[in-house]
C-alpha cells in the first residue's frame, strides 16, 4: 500500500495531538490530586468530583458533539471547541475554590465532549475504511494512550513546581495545537439533513450518568432511603433518554446502530476498562503519596513504565492484529490487566516497588498497548461514514462514564475504613471490572480479521 501524503500526515499530526492533549490533561490531574485537596481543603469525596465532572460532562455530551461533527462540520467544531479547552483549562489554574475548579473542569469536559469526536471522525472519514483507515486510528489511539500514561510522569514533575501548573501547561499546547490545525485541517462538507439537535437526550443522558455517579458516591453519608431515591431518579432520567431517543425525529443516539453485537460489546468492554484503570490510578496516587509519603514526582516515576504503550501500541500492536485479528489481541491484553490489578489487592505500606509494583505497571502498560487502538476499531468498524462521528462519540462516552462510575464506587469503597484498609477495599474495584470486561471481551467481539499494515 502507498504510504500517505506529506498533507495526510500533517493532518494526523494535529488531530494526534488533540487526543494527546486529552489523554496528558486527564493523567496529570490525576497526580495533583493531593496537592489540589491540601490547597483547597477539600475531602475525598469532593476531590474525586474534581476528575467526575470533567468525565460526566464529556461522555454526556460526546453523544451531541458527535452528531455537531457531522452536521455542523468536523473542522468547525474541532477548532472552535480547542479553543474553547484551551480557555477553560487555565481557568481551572486560576481557581481559589474547589467549586470553581470543579466549575471549570464541567466545561472544559464538554469542550472535549465536541471536539474529539470531531477529530476521531475526521480521521475515520479522511481515510477509506480498511488498512489505510486502520493505520491511521491506531496512531491516533496510540496517541491519546501516550498522552495519558506520559501525563502521569510530567503530572509529577510540574505538581512539584505547583499543582497550578498541570492546567497551564495544556494551555500552552493547546495554543500549538490550535494554530497547526487552523493552518492543516482542510474544510469539510457537513451531512446532509436538517440541522437540529436533541438537547432533551443530551440533559437527560448527562443528568442521570451525574445522579448515579452522586449516588453511588454519598452512599456512605446519608441514609439508605436517600441513596434510593437518588439511585431511582438516576434511573428515570436514563430510561427517559432512552424514551426520547426513540421519539425523537433527530435522535442523539439512533437506537438502530445498537444493533451491531460488536459495537455494544465493545463499548460495554471500554465502560469496565476504563473504569477499571480510573479507579486504579486514583487510588494508587492516594496510596502512594498518602500512605507511603512518596512526593508527586516519586508517584509519577513510579507509574512511568505505563507509558510503554506510547512505543508499543504504534509498533507492536498492528502486527499483531494482523496476525491475530483484533479479538483475540484485546482479550490478551484485558487478562493482562486483570492480573495487573490482582497483584495489588492486598498490597502493604511498606511494599517494595521492584517486587511488588513493577509488575504492575508492566502488565498495565501491555494492556493499554493491547486493547485501547484494537478496541477503537471494533466500536468503529462498519459504521456508515454519515454516523462515525456518533459511533466515536458512543465509544468516548462509554470510556468516560465508566472512569466516572470506577472512580465513584473505589472513592465510596476506600471511604469506608480510613488508610490503607479502606484503600484495599477500593483495590477490589479494578479486579472486578477487568474481570469482567474480560468475559464481555471473550464471548462476543466480531471474529473478523482486518490487515493492519506497520506504520510507515
Amino acid at each position: 500500500m502507498a504510504k500517505m501524503s506529506g498533507r495526510a500526515r500533517a493532518v494526523l499530526f494535529v488531530l494526534c495531538g488533540s487526543i494527546f492533549l486529552e489523554g496528558v490533561d486527564v493523567s496529570m490531574l490525576g497526580m495533583a490530586l493531593p496537592a489540589i485537596r491540601a490547597d483547597l481543603g477539600m475531602s475525598t469525596a469532593e476531590l474525586q468530583w474534581v476528575v467526575s465532572a470533567y468525565v460526566l460532562s464529556y461522555g454526556g455530551f460526546m453523544p451531541l458533539g458527535g452528531r455537531a461533527a457531522d452536521l455542523l462540520g468536523r473542522r468547525r467544531m474541532f477548532v472552535f471547541w480547542l479553543a474553547v479547552f484551551l480557555a477553560f483549562s487555565g481557568l481551572g489554574g486560576l481557581a481559589g475554590d474547589g467549586w470553581v475548579l470543579i466549575l471549570s473542569r464541567f466545561v472544559t469536559g464538554v469542550a472535549a465532549a465536541f471536539m474529539t469526536p470531531a477529530g476521531l471522525s475526521l480521521i475515520t472519514t479522511s481515510f477509506p475504511e480498511g488498512p489505510p483507515r486502520n493505520r491511521a486510528v491506531l496512531w491516533y489511539a496510540a496517541a491519546g494512550a501516550a498522552g495519558f500514561s506520559l501525563g502521569l510522569v510530567v503530572g509529577g514533575l510540574l505538581t512539584a513546581l505547583g499543582w497550578r501548573w498541570v492546567f497551564f501547561a495544556p494551555v500552552l499546547l493547546a495554543a500549538l495545537i490550535l494554530v497547526m490545525a487552523v493552518r492543516l485541517v482542510p474544510t469539510d462538507v457537513p451531512a446532509d439533513g436538517p440541522r437540529r439537535f436533541d438537547v432533551a437526550g443530551a440533559v437527560t443522558l448527562t443528568t442521570g450518568m451525574v445522579t448515579l455517579v452522586y449516588t453511588v458516591v454519598r452512599v456512605p453519608e446519608v441514609p439508605a432511603v436517600v441513596s434510593v431515591a437518588t439511585g431511582a431518579l438516576a434511573v428515570a432520567l436514563l430510561v427517559a433518554f432512552v424514551v426520547v431517543e426513540s421519539r425523537s425525529p433527530v435522535p442523539l443516539v439512533r437506537l438502530g446502530i445498537l444493533r451491531g453485537v460488536a459495537l455494544v460489546r465493545a463499548n460495554v468492554a471500554t465502560v469496565l476498562f476504563a473504569g477499571a484503570f480510573v479507579s486504579f490510578q486514583f487510588i494508587t496516587v492516594l496510596y502512594l503519596q498518602e500512605v507511603r509519603g512518596w512526593s508527586a514526582i516519586e508517584t509519577g516515576l513510579a507509574l512511568v513504565v505505563v507509558a510503554i504503550d506510547a512505543v508499543l501500541a504504534p509498533t507492536v500492536t498492528p502486527r499483531l492484529v494482523d496476525r491475530f485479528g483484533n479479538p483475540p489481541v484485546i482479550v490478551a491484553g484485558v487478562a493482562a490487566a486483570v492480573l495487573g490489578y490482582a497483584l495489588f489487592l492486598s498490597i502493604p505500606a511498606d511494599a517494595a516497588y521492584w517486587t511488588a509494583m513493577f509488575p504492575t505497571m508492566v502488565l498495565l502498560g501491555i494492556a493499554f498497548t493491547l486493547v485501547y487502538g484494537p478496541l477503537t476499531i471494533v466500536a468503529t468498524d462498519g459504521v456508515a461514514d454519515h454516523e462515525q462521528g456518533l459511533a466515536s462519540g458512543l465509544w468516548n462516552t462509554s470510556f468516560q462514564f465508566g472512569a466516572a462510575l470506577g472512580l465513584a464506587v473505589a472513592t465510596t469503597l476506600s471511604v469506608t475504613a480510613h488508610g490503607l484498609p479502606g484503600l484495599h477495599a477500593a483495590f477490589a474495584v479494578p479486579v472486578t471490572a477487568a474481570a469482567l470486561a474480560l468475559v464481555v471481551a471473550a464471548t462476543g467481539l466480531r471474529r473478523r480479521r482486518v490487515a493492519v499494515p506497520i506504520p510507515a
